[in-house]
């Protein structure tokens, strides 16, 4: 009786520590886990700001420095079109450029240049777009400050930017355009809305080095009624950044959504 009791007090305890285990074991979840379970879905500032598809590409005409046997600058193909100016209108056609060499004293890195042979605004790797005028909106200011909006019409539907942020610093700084006021922001964000329309937040940046955003064009690019949008977004002064806003990629209840952007770096 007793080696019975001594063989079953062991076997016991082995199976209350495998329990123990198995329940420490349902306890820890990993926060990837608990997003793919849909715990976390529903809280809008996860994920607040829709990112772009990978099949959309665009670039600027301008230098870009070589990675080793890689450059941006290779993407460009006579497939692409071009959103150019001409008479003060816009219009989107086939791209008609050169690529010439280059060199960076200040980095040292060898370079390839866009060289476009109309004004362009941006090339777009995408020739399913419609060829010919864009219709567009003439801007009334291009920088949008925290708890400022800008208002326009399109179509017979009125909307609005309306912008949102930390303001730490102002200042009245001299420009090529004059005096102009640049404020020091962080936390922005940037909001569109259509009438009484729920605001879809499409832009957010935690800082910039000495710089900020601004709104470039607002036109119908994809040919849907509806606006686009191309905003210079850079981050730092030695940093050219740009996005590409399509009402077309927006999904249910958005107006629009990130559809490619570009950045150049020429930072020694």
């Amino acid at each position: 009786m007793k080696r019975t009791i001594l063989i079953f007090l062991p076997l016991m305890m082995v199976m209350s520590c495998k329990d123990k285990i198995q329940e420490t074991k349902k306890e820890v979840r990993h926060p990837q886990q608990e997003v793919q379970s849909g715990k976390k879905l529903k809280d809008p500032e996860q994920n607040p700001v829709e990112e772009a598809n990978e099949d959309f590409e665009i670039l600027l005409p301008k230098e870009y420095r070589d990675f080793g046997n890689e450059n941006e600058a290779d993407a460009l193909t006579k497939n692409w079109l071009d959103l150019y100016q001409k008479d003060g209108k816009f219009y989107l056609g086939k791209a008609d450029y050169t690529i010439t060499r280059g060199y960076s004293e200040c980095s040292g890195d060898s370079t390839r240049i866009i060289n476009s042979k109309n004004n362009s605004l941006l090339l777009l790797g995408n020739p399913r777009l419609t060829q010919g005028e864009i219709k567009m909106v003439k801007i009334a200011k291009n920088k949008i400050w925290p708890k400022e909006k800008l208002k326009f019409h399109f179509g017979n539907q009125e909307y609005t930017l309306r912008a949102e942020g930390k303001v730490l610093s102002s200042e009245k700084v001299h420009t090529d355009e004059g005096e102009e006021l640049y404020q020091n922001v962080k936390d922005y964000k940037l909001y569109l809305s259509a009438g009484n329309s729920p605001e879809t937040l499409f832009l957010e940046e935690e800082s910039f080095n000495d710089t900020f955003v601004e709104l470039l064009f607002i036109g119908d690019i994809d040919k849907d009624g509806k606006p686009d949008f191309i905003f210079g977004a850079n981050r730092d002064y030695e940093e050219e950044r740009v996005i590409l806003y399509l009402s077309s990629k927006a999904g249910k209840g958005k107006l629009i959504k990130k559809a490619a952007e570009v950045a150049i770096q020429f930072d020694c």
